[in-house]
């Protein structure tokens, strides 16, 4: 079957750039409003470097299990659909397959000619194929996770006051956190604003939780 899914779709991409943020931010909320020195300043950069380039390795190697998880699922479908020919059963296996609107719109007779179209398509591999699309999206996914560290950091490397610093690399988070949402709701709400509030609420939390749960 051809793969025809985008290397990473909007919710993806939003996820991977909130949980890069997430990362850093929990190095840097660790700092405190209090006297802040240069070795853990160091130490920060380091453990924030160190930690964002594990997990975009990490998570760029599981979204090619899952390229291929959706691959063979895809076929799974492709030889259950073929191998019947009652239109009950047809009709359960195609409209599993479909969002529930589409597939409550589709008559029988829609339903037994996509049954017949699959049926003429090729024999299917006989397993999930690893495709070169699969090591651009794992690259987008490190990119994504280890480049939102870059702008959280670059405050402590170019500035003395390490305070200062602090306050500036938080509210480049929030602002990232806001555009990931603000873009990820331009496709989904006539209020991306919203969304974009909602995102900052959801990654301050999610901080929150890592924090207070030893992270």
């Amino acid at each position: 079957m051809e793969d025809s899914k985008r290397v990473l779709d909007p919710v993806e991409r939003t996820s991977e750039v909130l949980f890069g943020l997430i990362i850093v931010l929990t190095f840097t909320c660790s700092l405190g409003s209090g006297t802040v020195h240069v070795g853990e300043v160091h130490a920060l950069l380091i453990g924030a470097v160190g930690c964002s380039l594990a997990w975009g390795i990490i998570d760029a190697f599981f979204y090619v299990l899952g390229r291929l998880s959706d691959r063979g699922q895809d076929l799974l479908f492709l030889r259950r659909v073929r191998k019947t020919s009652d239109p009950g059963e047809v009709r359960q296996i195609i409209s599993s397959a479909l969002p529930p609107l589409i597939a409550a719109l589709l008559h029988s007779d829609e339903y037994e000619s996509l049954h017949r179209e699959l049926r003429q398509l090729p024999d299917p591999p006989p397993r999930p194929r690893f495709v070169y699309d699969d090591l651009w999206g794992a690259l987008a996914v490190f990119l994504l996770v280890f480049g939102s560290m870059i702008p959280i950091v670059i405050p402590f490397t170019f500035m003395s006051d390490a305070r200062m610093a602090l306050r500036i690399s938080n509210g480049i988070a929030i602002l990232l956190m806001f555009l990931a949402g603000y873009g990820l709701g331009r496709g989904a709400s006539d209020h991306p604003w919203r969304v974009g509030v909602a995102m900052v609420v959801l990654g301050l939390a999610m901080v929150g939780v890592a924090k207070a749960l030893g992270g």
